[in-house]
């Protein structure tokens, strides 16, 4: 949790520094609400069994109950963030830090605006994370949903294969080209020389040269939809280089996020192995942010299908949890799981009385502190506590200290021992606890 808390205030802070309000949604949904959204997700979804009237399923992620919101409530822009639990009837991974049940992060931008700037606002707020969480090098993929619909128009997939050859391509962070293409022409029944077609396209990946190409590509420019998405592109590209992140951003044609509704410009974050541990196991956790452009979201919620574009990204916490924690495992660093700061002890017998009066007037003056639950405890016990525990400061009364009207402010790292006025403990505590 100590772990957890820090990277998620990390993320929160950032979110905040961007101006975003918090939102905080139901755990469920109505059914029928999840699944027209996203027919792929409706085998990982967890439905709440049926007690008479709605049918109910808990969320799979962050979006879909934020369309919702917006829609219910005739918003017609919002900024907000929403951390939160997410379910999903998938196979675990550890390894990978994947859970049925997981922590995601989300930050939206819901509005009419002018193009691209939003989304430039979106990646940046992603580099701004994954540097401020120190995890190593990263890049960030970005494509466009039109580039990969005008991609499949111009190489031959029959528009109602597109979402099924999407989802194959959405594999290939997995799997080889070679795998992904076998798919889809056995499994999907797609003609071999339209899947080689796409496999010229999705082994392309560049910067702004690459985009500069593609406009000159002799298919993909007869393609309206994929024109528009590469003018986009490269606008968000001027856009990145102002923002100075422009070398963390890839322009992938492999990319396509499975999800369907996305409708422009889609991203996602991967770490990048650091070549000197070429020969070691490196953790292999996939992306660890994503997110990308749905117009036609909320619409979908809206009796009368009024619009609200929206932009927005998620951070992979639970994945990033795992690195930063196998992390700490590898450099050996160990966490102080409570934040005690004074330790109040005795090394006499019946000082329970002195000790309780101690401790309240610690707690009342928003000192952390804590003492053992017995009324004779052992010094050497109490002092060892302290040590595994961690606790920078001990108080020690006895009947010396009583008889003179003092205490013993003893640090456990030094083992130093001052004696303090009875009267001045606070004060004595809060200067030391500033100092250190």
């Amino acid at each position: 949790m100590v772990v957890r808390e820090k990277i998620l205030d990390t993320v929160v802070s950032c979110f905040k520094r961007h101006g975003a309000k918090g939102l905080d949604t139901p755990a469920f949904e109505l059914k029928d609400m999840l699944t027209e959204k996203s027919e792929e997700n409706f085998g990982l979804m967890y439905d709440l069994k049926d007690q008479g009237g709605e049918l109910l399923s808990l969320r799979y992620d962050l979006t879909v109950p934020f369309a919702r919101y917006l829609a219910m409530n005739k918003l017609k822009k919002m900024k907000r963030y929403q951390v939160g639990k997410v379910w999903r009837r998938e196979s675990p991974a550890i390894v990978q830090g994947r859970y049925r049940e997981f922590c995601q992060c989300d930050f939206d931008i819901a509005g009419q605006f002018d193009p691209m700037i939003p989304d430039a606002e979106c990646l940046k707020i992603i580099c701004e994370i994954l540097s401020g969480l120190q995890l190593g090098d990263f890049l960030i993929k970005v494509n466009d949903r039109r580039i990969v619909d005008g991609m499949f128009a111009v190489c031959g997939v029959p528009e109602s294969k597109f979402r099924t050859i999407c989802a194959s391509m959405d594999k290939l962070d997995k799997m080889s080209w070679k795998d992904v293409r076998h798919e889809m022409v056995v499994k999907k029944g797609l003609a071999p020389e339209v899947a080689d077609r796409i496999g010229d396209y999705v082994q392309c990946h560049g910067g702004i040269s690459l985009l500069e190409e593609m406009f000159q590509d002799p298919r993909l420019s007869q393609s309206k939809q994929a024109l528009e998405g590469l003018r986009d592109l490269k606008l968000l590209f001027e856009y990145l280089t102002l923002f100075g992140i422009a070398e963390k951003i890839s322009f992938d044609l492999s990319l396509a996020r499975g999800l369907d509704y996305y409708t422009g410009v889609i991203y996602e974050a991967v770490l990048l192995k650091p070549a000197a541990q070429a020969g070691v196991e490196s953790l292999n956790v996939g992306s660890v942010a994503a997110g990308g452009r749905y117009d036609d979201l909320v619409a979908t919620f809206d009796p009368k299908g009024y619009k609200v574009p929206c932009v927005g990204l998620s951070i992979g916490v639970e994945r990033i949890f795992y690195i930063v924690e196998q992390k700490m495992k590898t450099l050996g660093e160990k966490v102080r799981t409570s934040e005690t700061q004074v330790f109040v002890a005795t090394p006499q017998k019946n000082f329970l009385r002195e000790r309780l009066k101690i401790i309240a007037e610690l707690w009342d003056a928003g000192i952390k502190a804590e003492m053992l639950y017995k009324e004779n405890p052992k010094l050497l016990t109490q002092l060892h506590y302290c040590e595994d525990m961690g606790i920078p400061l001990v108080v020690i009364i006895g009947e010396q200290e009583q008889k003179e009207g003092t205490l013993k402010l003893r640090s456990v790292a030094s083992r130093e021992e001052v004696a303090i006025k009875r009267e001045n403990l606070v004060a004595e505590i809060q200067k030391q606890l500033s100092l250190s």
